[in-house]
């Protein structure tokens, strides 16, 4: 084998290594850039699931669609709490309890968006998600003169149309991080592990006015703030 043809292999081969080293080199970068992305990012596909996980928020985010008669013990419970919290709150439940909304709007709580009648909005075309969550806020404007920017789908029902229809009106879609499922199954000591399970800053944990809910609430409250987390309204736990 000649000494110019031996240098060629070798020219090749060094080549061949550095082209190896660069790929890993850039597979590794770019591996260390998405995990500190996924860190930072609160946000999937312009959804919020969790706020700050470096934080120490959380929120325990309450929708309001049906019923009252447990809302006056659990803004009981709040207040004598020191915790201020964000309220979803459906259109139509609005119009048929104003005196409640007002309440829980002078006891300091966040006011958010459910929409009007709690339909699946995966299932809705562009004016069926615009006049869901359009109507809701002009009622919730008229009687508090509240301007929201959170929008919590009902039922958790969405697609990429209603994020779109709900980002033209001002508004963050907002999920959760954890579900108490307490609409379902009432049982208290099943909702309090449901909603501390796992804790991590930055947790949504969705719940419901019901009567176990009521029951769990202390409980619940006691614990987050004895583990030195936070709780807050959604907006100050998602950072905006």
């Amino acid at each position: 084998m000649s000494k110019i043809h031996f240098g060629v292999i070798k020219f090749r081969k060094w080549v061949v290594n550095l082209a190896i080293i660069f790929v890993i080199a850039l597979v590794g970068s770019m591996a260390i850039f998405a995990g500190v992305s996924s860190v930072q990012t609160s946000t999937v596909s312009g959804v919020y699931y969790n706020g700050d996980k470096n934080s120490n928020n959380v929120s325990l985010m309450i929708n309001v669609y049906w019923g009252s008669e447990y809302l006056d013990d659990i803004l009981s419970v709040l207040k004598e709490k020191n915790v201020k919290t964000t309220f979803f709150i459906g259109g139509t439940w609005a119009v048929l309890n104003e005196d409640y909304l007002q309440k829980i709007y002078a006891d300091g709580h966040e006011i958010a968006n459910h929409g009007y009648r709690h339909k699946d909005h995966d299932k809705l075309d562009e004016q069926g998600n615009l006049n869901e969550i359009s109507t809701t806020h002009k009622i919730i404007k008229e009687l508090l003169g509240v301007d929201m920017t959170l929008f919590a789908p009902p039922s958790g029902a969405y697609d990429s149309l209603t994020v779109t229809c709900a980002q033209s009106l001002g508004y963050k879609t907002i999920m959760w991080t954890r579900d108490t499922i307490d609409w379902r199954d009432k049982d208290a000591d099943l909702i309090y592990k449901r909603a501390i399970k796992n804790a991590h800053g930055g947790d949504l944990i969705l719940m419901h006015p019901t009567e176990k809910t009521l029951v769990a609430l202390p409980k619940i409250i006691d614990y987050f703030l004895t583990n030195g987390f936070n709780l807050t309204t959604v907006t100050e736990t998602i950072g905006l």
